[in-house]
Formats: C-alpha cells, sequence, structure tokens
C-alpha cells in the first residue's frame, strides 16, 4: 500500500520535473531524463523533507545546481 507520504513526495515529483520542463523550455519527458541521470530525481527524494518546504523557484534553482555538478549542461 502507497502511503500519504509516497504520494506527497511523487506529487512534488511531478511539480518540479513539470516546472523545470517550463523553465528550460524542453517537453516533461525530455526533463524527467536529464533530472534523472545527473541526480535531479534522487535528489529530489533525499532532501525531501527540506527542499519541499522551499519555494518553487528556490527548488529548481538547488536542481540545476545538482546536475551541474553531476555533469548536465543546461542550455
Amino acid at each position: 500500500m502507497i502511503t500519504n507520504q509516497q504520494i506527497n513526495i511523487i506529487n512534488f515529483l511531478v511539480v518540479c520535473t513539470s516546472d523545470f520542463a517550463r523553465r528550460h523550455k524542453m517537453d516533461a519527458s525530455s526533463a524527467y531524463h536529464f533530472l534523472s541521470i545527473h541526480g535531479g530525481i534522487s535528489f529530489l527524494i533525499h532532501h525531501y523533507d527540506i527542499e519541499h518546504t522551499l519555494s518553487l523557484d528556490d527548488t529548481l534553482d538547488d536542481l540545476e545546481l545538482v546536475c551541474h555538478q553531476n555533469g548536465g549542461v543546461l542550455q
């Protein structure tokens, strides 16, 4: 059975991925792929307790930094 916490994390991932895609003018699938291979999704899951309390802009900035540190280059 899926917990409320897991549902909250999934919803957070969807919102962050969608807004990351919009910010970088890419489709959601490409954004998810980029975030997955460069550690962004893992970062959001592991730091959900903190990241979900920040503004969405701050969270997206954190994602960009994490991905950049893991070799992700955004245009």
